[in-house]
């Protein structure tokens, strides 16, 4: 059957707007007017008034950590209790209380940000989570996941204490009483291989949580990292769950894999079991090696030339050396596959250009797609070389909500003046994708939107920051559908709402182009449809 829908604002890539569409057998066969719609009705369609509602083409959240999201809504939420120290510990305690912990399970949260805290702005330490439970181990994660803190329980079946050696690229806090709780980067993985991991149709359920929780916002597609989620699974597994809810006809949300690996070797074992970029079907699909090339800014980990203006003491932390980085990106380029790094710092980003020109004039690749993941802190030459190099970039516009408030404190008036400059590379010659790099942000598209057009934070509205380089409309839905297509090589199969697409779009309760800016995120989700079947 035939369904026709009429008396729209449909946004189908281009303007001015469309009036009406039509949907079969799960593709878009044609966009136009409402003339036109009535003009193709035949015997048997289903005919739908929209009442005058915008519609675009579905969501496409193209960077997250949809398994990792679908976890955290199993712990406790710490992103709305952290208005001071002792309410992120409250959260923690409300939890523990309103649970039974079986033996070996841990007291888990995610969400916590010291820049928020009123009083002393300090991250908390081992002692704070003692407050909490000495008999249970606990692990609270920040917002940004590039630093936990665990409570002296957890240390001690790590059997972490000050004669540890520190791991490259990670860093376990200390203080004069030896370990103080706070792991940072690669260190993260001892106390992450230590928790319990769950089991395949639990993986489903996490899976399942976060798809609903992302048609709800209008997200049909995600480009996600899910391998390191639970250190002891292997990825093999997480392909399994994902491709089992495909069969059952359960999985609502096109998934794209932004494969992590963090060694040549397994990185080899991946590619040699037939997984290049590209394998899978529309639903699941195998995307780049993913690489995490450094920390973020909130925490001071990401990797700058030069040192925090606000704690000269550090630099940031690479995760690879260059020679690592060199291999990898090499290897995954020789084998076709596309590679995207997470690169915060400039330092970073420095080493992920050189791999990337070392491996492109061993294997020139016309059409590689290679890209950056957050390309925030940079100086004008790499902006220019991005653009000369034809990347990728993976914003966050959705970022600048919290950054806007440190980003100059971090990393000096100079670095801070050419930052977060993705209008300039779209401008050049890079394409830019955006999404919300979830659960660091909810999966929250249109507040993403917002923070792209306005340049200003979310709900006070300081900013803007570096307006010139502020989206328009057209803009920031494009970097949402088809340029986040586009960065998945799927550009001719979804993204727009035109003929031979596939239908996968969301129905929205005002008009983005005639709202106020600052009123995007406002705007109601009313339905999501995903190969024209409803899903929210």
């Amino acid at each position: 059957m035939r369904t026709i829908y009429y008396n729209g604002k449909v946004y189908t890539g281009a303007l001015p707007l469309a009036e009406a569409f039509g949907v079969k057998d799960g593709m878009f066969f044609f966009a136009g007017t409402n003339e036109e719609a009535f003009d193709l009705k035949r015997a048997g369609d289903r005919m739908v008034d929209l009442e005058g509602s915008f519609v675009c083409s579905g969501f496409n959240d193209s960077h997250m950590h949809l398994l990792s999201y679908g976890s955290s809504l199993r712990i406790a939420q710490l992103a709305g209790r952290t208005g001071s120290l002792e309410d992120m510990l409250n959260c923690l305690r409300e939890f523990k209380e309103s649970r039974a912990f079986q033996e070996n399970a841990w007291l888990q949260g995610r969400g916590w940000n010291q820049d928020y805290f009123s009083g002393e702005k300090r991250m908390p330490d081992r002692h704070d989570l003692d407050a909490v439970s000495t008999d249970i181990p606990i692990c609270a994660v920040r917002a940004c996941g590039h630093c936990l803190v665990v409570n002296s329980k957890a240390l001690s079946l790590l059997g972490i204490g000050e004669n540890t050696p520190q791991p490259d690229g990670g860093r376990i806090g200390m203080d004069g009483e030896g370990p103080d709780g706070r792991f940072f980067d690669n260190a993260m993985e001892l106390v992450y291989g230590a928790i319990p991991a769950p089991d395949k149709e639990e993986i489903k359920e996490m899976i399942l949580a976060a798809c609903r929780a992302l048609n709800a916002y209008g997200v049909t597609s995600s480009q996600t990292d899910d391998y390191q989620v639970f250190r002891k699974l292997p990825w093999s597994l997480i392909n399994e769950a994902y491709r089992e809810l495909e069969q059952e006809g359960r999985l609502t949300v096109r998934v794209y894999e932004q494969s992590n690996f963090s060694s040549l070797e397994s990185l080899k074992e991946f590619v040699e079991a037939g997984n290049r970029t590209g394998t899978g079907s529309s639903l699941f699909k195998i995307g780049p090696l993913k690489m995490l090339g450094d920390g973020a800014l909130g925490a001071r980990t990401a990797y700058l030339s030069r040192p925090y203006a606000d704690d000269p003491s550090t630099c940031g932390i690479p995760v690879f050396s260059q020679e690592v980085m060199d291999e990898m990106v090499g290897y995954a380029n020789a084998q076709g596959m596309q590679v995207a790094v997470h690169a915060i710092g400039d330092a970073c980003l420095d080493r992920v250009l050189t791999a990337y020109e070392k491996a492109l004039a061993v294997n020139p690749r016309e059409d590689h797609r290679h890209g950056i993941i957050h390309c925030q802190i940079t100086r004008p030459d790499q902006l220019a070389k991005i653009s000369r190099m034809k990347l990728h970039v993976y914003a966050q516009s959705i970022f600048l909500d919290y950054d806007i408030r440190i980003v100059k404190k971090r990393v000096g008036e100079e670095l801070a003046c050419a930052s977060y400059s993705w209008k300039t590379l779209l401008e050049n010659g890079a394409t830019v994708s955006n999404g919300t790099d979830c659960p660091v942000e909810l999966p929250d598209a249109l507040a993403c939107i917002q923070c792209a057009v306005t340049r200003k934070t979310l709900k006070d509205h300081k900013g803007p920051y570096l307006p010139n380089q502020a989206f328009t409309v057209k803009e920031a839905l494009d970097s949402y559908t088809c340029a986040g297509a586009y960065a998945s090589s799927e550009e001719n199969s979804k993204g727009k709402i035109a003929p031979g697409m596939l239908a996968d779009f969301v129905v929205l309760g005002e008009n983005p182009f005639e709202v106020p800016p600052e009123k995007q995120r406002e705007i109601p989700v009313r339905e999501t449809y995903l190969r024209g079947r409803k899903v929210f």
